[in-house]
């Protein structure tokens, strides 16, 4: 198929972001493949991962929604995202969105409709930023480019995304993500944190977790609200990897239900769902339970 063969992509163009100088190499390696393959099966058709390790499936799901996204946008046909949600049967959605934003940044699209989710809608602006800093480390890494199209309300949103991706550039690193982070503006750097949080605990990557409080000791509430996001992924999957247990308890300090809990909690008390100012109400609810949690174990 012609649109197989222009869009698949190569193994090397997505390993290289990963530094060989890290000891958890191999994990992020495995995840990088697991994001290509889904990416690469789903160009033929709405792809089954069930043959890949459990604890991968996510990353598998995130870039079928990618290719998907792409198709249906370049095709005008747009069923193929939608068939992927209606078969993995909603759980997960979060991975979905993301894996469209993931397309979007790539075709220069800053409006998306969504799958109907008012609120779950604004993810696609963290797989954004995590496509930007993929395909652009330096630029977004050193000199702290951001697109025009992301300077507004949904900026946090995006360099959420940008921090999931240092995770990986950084081979999970916490001594040089800090370095890192602590080079951009000072209003940037909690949405960062949070995307650092999400990484750590939705990759459970072996090591550094621990370190990460240390060294992100201004920042807890974020790693603890995107460790919670991960939580609430992994939860509505159905399975939660021991690594990312762990690393949610590390980060939140309760169970990944409890933290997954905290995330609907906060929706909740949101009436009407549906901006980005309204997303980040739902993530400063989730850090303000984390904040009366922390009170009451101290």
């Amino acid at each position: 198929m012609a649109l197989t063969r222009l869009f698949r992509l190569p193994e090397r163009r997505l390993t290289g972001f990963v530094p060989n100088s890290s000891p958890a190499k191999r994990q992020l390696l495995e995840i990088v493949a697991a994001f290509g393959e889904g990416y690469n099966r789903a160009l033929d058709k709405v792809p089954d991962v069930t043959d890949l390790p459990r604890h991968l499936h996510g990353f598998a799901i995130e870039g079928a929604a990618m290719s998907c996204t792409l198709l249906d946008t370049i095709t005008f046909r747009g069923n193929r995202l939608r068939a992927l949600m209606e078969n993995t049967g909603g759980r997960y959605t979060h991975l979905i969105h993301v894996g469209a934003g993931w397309a979007l940044a790539r075709l220069r699209r800053t409006r998306w409709p969504g799958l109907g989710d008012e609120m779950l809608r604004w993810l696609a602006w963290d797989g954004w930023g995590f496509h930007q800093a993929y395909f652009m480390p330096r630029k977004v890494f050193h000199n702290h480019w951001i697109e025009v199209g992301a300077r507004g309300a949904t900026r946090p949103i995006r360099d959420q995304g940008t921090g999931r991706a240092l995770w990986f550039y950084t081979g999970s690193d916490p001594e040089l993500i800090a370095r890192l982070i602590g080079t951009y503006p000072p209003h940037r750097r909690s949405d960062l944190w949070a995307g650092i949080g999400l990484a750590a605990a939705y990759t459970g990557v072996s090591g550094g977790t621990d370190d990460l409080l240390a060294v992100g000791a201004g920042h807890r509430e974020h790693l603890a609200q995107g460790a919670a996001f991960a939580a609430k992924a992994h939860v509505l999957s159905g399975h939660v990897p021991p690594g990312s247990a762990k690393a949610v308890e590390t980060l939140t300090g309760v169970t990944p239900d409890v933290a997954a809990g905290w995330t609907d909690q906060a929706l909740a008390r949101i009436p009407r769902p549906g901006s980005p100012a309204d997303y980040e109400l739902w993530r400063a609810g989730i850090r303000k339970t984390f904040h009366h949690h922390t009170e009451g174990v101290l």
